[in-house]
This record gives C-alpha cells, sequence and structure tokens, in this order.
C-alpha cells in the first residue's frame, strides 16, 4: 500500500510540475489532498495562486477567496453575464494574472461551474489569451461525495438554460479542455477497516443493508456523556449547533471571561477562525481551530478538551489523551494578497490583515459543514436529517474510529443521497486515470508546445502588419521618415525573422521523437543552440535599434499615440524573445524557459514615456516634468491611477486621452461632449483636465 501511495502522489507531482495538463485531485476524506497542496507549493518553480470558495477554506489552505482574488459576484454568472472589461483591477493583479502559471482551487467539491466560467473569462481577457483559462494550468482538489456547491433556487432559474449540472465539472470553458484526474486512496485518519469498509460504502452509495445495520448499533438512545470524555456534536443546522453550545455555557456555574482578539488590517468577518470576542467559562468543553506549528505538536485543528483554569492571557485546556493541561496563549491567522515582488518579479504573497485570537471555540457541537477537514477521536452525529448530499459521509468519515462515534438517531437509508450525475462522473474520472506512460507524453507533447511557442512570431507579425496599416491610413499626417523607417523594419523583420522561423518551425517538427523528450533530444538541443544564436544577434543587433531609432512624431497627436503605443507593444514583444533566445543559447529546459518569459515580461521598459503609462501590469512609470499636453495629461492620469489603486485605461483611456488632446475642450460643456466624461467625472475633475489645456495646449 505504501508503495502504490507514493506512485499515486508522485504521478500527480510530475503531472502538475512538468505538464500544463489539468488535473483534478480527489480520495475520500482523510486521504491528505490538504498535505500534498502544503508540499507542491514547497516543490514547485510554477508562479501559482491558491483560492478556495470560502474564507475559512481559504485561511486553512493558505489562500485567497475566489471571489476576492478575480473580484466576482455573489449571484449567478450566466454566460455573458460577466464583462471582464468593466472589472477594475489594480496593476499589480493584472501582472499576476498574465504570469500565473498555475491556479490552484481547493474544496472544488464547492465551486459553481458559473463561477469557474467566470474565473475563465477574467483570465482569457487580461492574459489576452483565448485557451481556456488563458492558457493557466489548472489544480482542482476536492471529493465530490462531500459538500456541494451552494445552489439558491433564483440562482439555478438563471444558470438552468446553460448549465446541465452546477457542479464544477458543468464548467463550459472546463469541458473544452482535457483534464487527468487522479485519485488517492490511501486513508490516514481512519485505521480500522471495518469502519473504512462502510465509509467507502457510503461515499459510493452502495452501503448494504447489514453494513446500515451495524453503523445504527452506534445510535445509544439518550446517550449523554460527561464533558470530561470530549465528544463533540456533529449536526445538519447551525441554529442546533448554536443551541446546545449556549445552553451547556449558560448551565456552567463559573464565570464568564470575554477574550477579545487583535484586528489588524483586511481580515473580513466571514474569514474569521474563531469569534473575535470569544466567551469561555472554565468548565467549557472547545476545540482547537489550528495546528500546533511548535515543534511540540501539542494540538491540531480538531483535537478537543476542557477548561480547567484561564486568566487574561493563558487558556488551560485539559484533553482526554493528554498527561496535563495545555497552556494556550493567542495564535497568528494571516490574510494574504498576492503581489508581485519589484525586485525578483516573482509572486509573493502579501499579508493585508492579522487575527490574533486564542486557537479556540466552543466545541460541545459544530455544524457538519464547518467540521469538513478536522479528525475527531469522539463524535455524536445528528446527521438523520441530512439535506444535502455527501453530508452523512462528512459527518461520519470526521471520526478516527467506529467505536468513538455514537448516533443521535438511526441514519435512515434515504438520508445517504445519491445522485445520478455524480455517480456518472465518478465512472468517468476513474476512466481518466492516467499512467506512466501517459505523464511521459505529456511531459513530451508540453516541452514541443513551449519549443513552437519560443520560435513562433505570429504575435510580433500581428503587430508589424497593424503598424503598417495605421501607416497606411494616416500618411498625411506622418513624416516621411516614419513611414520609411519602419517599412525598413518590417522588410527586415520579414526576411530574417518571419520567413526563417516559418522554417524552422517546419524543421523542429522532424527532430521531435516519440522516444525522447525535446529536453533530453542531443540533436535537438543542438538545433536550438544555433537558432537561439541567430535570432538573438537579428533581434539584438538590427531589429530592436532600427525600430527604437524609428521617428514617431506626428502632426496628428491621436495618431502618434496609436503608433506609438503599437510600437512599444511590438518592443515589448521582441524584448521577451530575445531574453528567451538568450537563455536558450546553452540548451532548453522548460521550467527555465517559462521562468524567463515572465521575467522578461515583467522587466521592460518601454522606449517611449507613453507607453511606459501604457503598460500598467508592469513597474510604475517614471514620468518626468511635461513638456506637452499629452505629457501632462499621461501624468496626471498616472498620478490618479496610484492614488485610487487602479489601472491608467480606467482613468482616462486611450481614445478619450486623443480626443482631449485633438478638441482640446474649454469649457465643462465641451467636456461633457468627449466620449468618456459624463456630469459626474467632469464634476470631479473637470476643472483639474481643463486646467492642463490651458497650461499645456
Amino acid at each position: 500500500m505504501s508503495t502504490l501511495l507514493n506512485e499515486k502522489l508522485e504521478l500527480a507531482r510530475n503531472f502538475v510540475l512538468h505538464t500544463h495538463r489539468n488535473v483534478f485531485l480527489t480520495g475520500k476524506a482523510g486521504t491528505g489532498k490538504t498535505t500534498f497542496l502544503r508540499q507542491l507549493r514547497q516543490l514547485t518553480s510554477k508562479r501559482l495562486v491558491v483560492v478556495a470558495p470560502t474564507g475559512v477554506a481559504a485561511i486553512n489552505a493558505g489562500g485567497v477567496t475566489i471571489h476576492s482574488l478575480f473580484q466576482l459576484p455573489f449571484g449567478a454568472l450566466p454566460p455573458g453575464a460577466l464583462r471582464p472589461e468593466t472589472r477594475k483591477f489594480t496593476r499589480e493583479k493584472i501582472r499576476l494574472f498574465r504570469t500565473l502559471d498555475l491556479l490552484v482551487i481547493d474544496e472544488i467539491s464547492m465551486v459553481r461551474a458559473d463561477v469557474l466560467d467566470g474565473i475563465d473569462a477574467i483570465l482569457r481577457r487580461f492574459r489576452h489569451r483565448s485557451e481556456p483559462f488563458g492558457g493557466v494550468q489548472l489544480l482542482l482538489i476536492g471529493d465530490m461525495q462531500q459538500l456541494p456547491p451552494v445552489v439558491r433556487e433564483a440562482d439555478w432559474t438563471l444558470l438552468k438554460p446553460y448549465y446541465e449540472t452546477a457542479y464544477f465539472f458543468g464548467s463550459l470553458a472546463l469541458q473544452k479542455t482535457p483534464y487527468v484526474s487522479i485519485e488517492l486512496e490511501h486513508i490516514y485518519r481512519q485505521a480500522d477497516q471495518r469502519f473504512i469498509d462502510i465509509l467507502n460504502s457510503i461515499r459510493e452509495k452502495r452501503i448494504t443493508a447489514s453494513q446500515l445495520a451495524e453503523l445504527n448499533q452506534r445510535y445509544v438512545a439518550t446517550f449523554s456523556p460527561p464533558d470530561h470524555e470530549g465528544f463533540i456534536t456533529l449536526t445538519t443546522h447551525t441554529r442546533s449547533a448554536h443551541q446546545i453550545n449556549s445552553a451547556k455555557l449558560l448551565s456552567l456555574p463559573t464565570p464568564s471571561h470575554i477574550l477579545s482578539a487583535t484586528i489588524e488590517g483586511e481580515f473580513p468577518e466571514n474569514a474569521f477562525p474563531t469569534d473575535a470576542n470569544l466567551e469561555l467559562k472554565v468548565g467549557a468543553q472547545v476545540m482547537f481551530v489550528k495546528n500546533d506549528l511548535s515543534r511540540e505538536k501539542q494540538f491540531y485543528n480538531g483535537k478537543i478538551g476542557q477548561i480547567t483554569d484561564m486568566d487574561a492571557e493563558i487558556v488551560y485546556v485539559k484533553c482526554p489523551t493528554d498527561p496535563a493541561p495545555l497552556a494556550v496563549s493567542p495564535l497568528e491567522w494571516l490574510n494574504i494578497r498576492y503581489s508581485m515582488d519589484p525586485e525578483t518579479h516573482e509572486i509573493r504573497e502579501e499579508p493585508i490583515g492579522r487575527f490574533v485570537q486564542h486557537p479556540l471555540k466552543l466545541a460541545w457541537a459544530i455544524t457538519i459543514h464547518k467540521s469538513q477537514g478536522l479528525t475527531f477521536d469522539k463524535a455524536i452525529i445528528d446527521a438523520a436529517s441530512a439535506f444535502a448530499h455527501g453530508q452523512v459521509y462528512v459527518a461520519l468519515s470526521r471520526c478516527k474510529t467506529l467505536d468513538g462515534l455514537v448516533l443521535r438517531e438511526p441514519i435512515p437509508s434515504h438520508s445517504i443521497k445519491s445522485e445520478l450525475l455524480l455517480d456518472e462522473f465518478h465512472e468517468q474520472v476513474q476512466t481518466q486515470t492516467p499512467d506512466e506512460h501517459e505523464l511521459w507524453q505529456s511531459r513530451r507533447m508540453h516541452q514541443e508546445q513551449l519549443l513552437l511557442d519560443l520560435f513562433s512570431f505570429d504575435r510580433s507579425d500581428f503587430l508589424t502588419t497593424k503598424c503598417q496599416k495605421v501607416i497606411g491610413e494616416h500618411k498625411g499626417a506622418l513624416e516621411d521618415a516614419f513611414e520609411s523607417g519602419f517599412n525598413s523594419f518590417a522588410s527586415l523583420f520579414s526576411d530574417k525573422v518571419r520567413g526563417v522561423a516559418v522554417r524552422f518551425q517546419r524543421q523542429l517538427q522532424s527532430y521531435f521523437s516519440e522516444i525522447q523528450l525535446p529536453e533530453e533530444n542531443p540533436l535537438l538541443q543542438d538545433r536550438i543552440q544555433k537558432a537561439s544564436s541567430y535570432f538573438k544577434e537579428v533581434i539584438s543587433q538590427e531589429l530592436i535599434p532600427l525600430l527604437e531609432n524609428t521617428p514617431r512624431k506626428s502632426r496628428n497627436q491621436q495618431v502618434q499615440a496609436l503608433l506609438r503605443e503599437t510600437i512599444d507593444e511590438l518592443g515589448l514583444e521582441l524584448f521577451i524573445k530575445l531574453r528567451c533566445f538568450e537563455s536558450s543559447q546553452g540548451g532548453f529546459e522548460a521550467l527555465s524557459y517559462l521562468k524567463n518569459r515572465h521575467q522578461a515580461e515583467l522587466a521592460y521598459q518601454p522606449s517611449s514615456r507613453v507607453a511606459k503609462d501604457h503598460q500598467e501590469n508592469r513597474s510604475g512609470p517614471e514620468i518626468g516634468k511635461p513638456q506637452t499636453l499629452y505629457d501632462a495629461l499621461v501624468k496626471w492620469r498616472h498620478e490618479m491611477a496610484t492614488t485610487h489603486d487602479t489601472v491608467a485605461p480606467a482613468v482616462l483611456s486611450r481614445k478619450t486621452l486623443a480626443e482631449l488632446i485633438a478638441v482640446k475642450p474649454s469649457s465643462p460643456e465641451e467636456l461633457l461632449k468627449i466620449k468618456g466624461f459624463n456630469k459626474t467625472k467632469v464634476r470631479q475633475v473637470g476643472e483639474e483636465i481643463l486646467g492642463l489645456i490651458r497650461k499645456y495646449g
């Protein structure tokens, strides 16, 4: 079993680290999915972020919520309802989206299909790529036999015309991209095979009458254990859990103590791991809500105990299996935000909020929903009124042993809810389990695609053609030197780069081998090194100097702005190619190529001042003293964007900027006629804009 376990984990790691395949990592409760995620973050060199559907799940996974990262509304999102172009993201977040390699979604069973499609829309929009999820690799972690997504009837009315199911696998984007499924099988939480068999039968909805009868032998009428035994009640409804805890606390004769949390920065209330004002008494039954990260490992998330003493700083908790009470002091939870390190250009986890509180909560009872991910030695299960798929399984699987489990009511067979759609999905998962051969093929295809991308100049070709089209449409407004200079660039690009690259891509195909990875193919590596040296020389010695020296002045400011922006986009593409070819002169290695490509995109500094401002997803522009109206408006726009934590085009779009320069309005009434201005905007910033026009126009 150990060998099989290691093989499954290693297979999952290799698919995530060395391929671009999307991965659905599943497994029964207690099989180590969360541990896998924790280890993965230490192993991968890919740029990743972790998200989860709820605040508590996100804090536990060390990530952020889906809705906060992607700024999605909480209601239903029918296809086409989300308009990504209207979402206002900071420059930092756009940079994060554009350089992301891997998106990890934990507790995927609770994510709705339309939410996954909302993520797809945002990533495609800001990565400027049409592939599902903008080409980002997905790692989806969860067990579909556990808690389902919450779908209100009104939301499903809106979604039903588009989706067969609200579960994540109903996502229209996900259906367009293949993924592999890997199911972890070894259970760490339980060791009793008899109990494991019952749990597996419930999970797979094939429990026999004899198994159900054996389970229901754990029903004990009027069971009321003393608190020192450490039983916790798991119930289906929040109200029931609250009533049990309140009544138990009130019955204790000892005085109440209110422990107040320290909350700093941004930490939303729905993500609080315990009460901000925690009312406790000596004699109260409590549960730890955090793992002890110290060397002693004295407690874990879900451990039950009883308070024996307390003062202003320390709560003493006696757990049934410990020889003496544990001294519990306040611990810290962090709310993180993903950002870009300006020095290394790596994705970093930046703490934006801090919650400090004793890692305890009242625990005579909690809801089954809140128990997901926890482990208990002793539990009273009140699940006869289970109303959602997976509730009975989640509740029972929290327990380590059958002997430590007591039923408040017998479990009726109808409460073990089955869904035909999930049964079909589980069968499909079994057919998608990959083997080592598929892993090898996926690695090979991933490396081959990266090489084809490396030697593709399609984007540069598109931008070159775009510039030529603008030049052709506005010849009268351009200096003659501009047209001749850019035509020289276009001719050189066509002869020495585009044509050569197309021919080399055809040659690459002949070097691709069914029996060797590109990284391990010496003949292919030799060709890559020689081609990289050639393209590096042409780009660095000829193309970039020619592009930078091309005149960019026009008698029409609007045309000049459009050309500046397009030429600097072209400069960015060439800069990225140059950096990638430089790194490939010594040989091609997939992860190194990805890293260099992202670093180049982040490090690029456009040659023109306006382009610096337009590259809002890169490091902030350094705009000096304005010399023209254009410079003044660009500088003002940048300052406004920085002040209000938004992107420059959200303040003034490129078209609005160009129209202001062409029209030069002199009054609020004339300013209202400019596209992008309304009465509110004129009232807020009109005088500033008009003042700049008077000074520099």
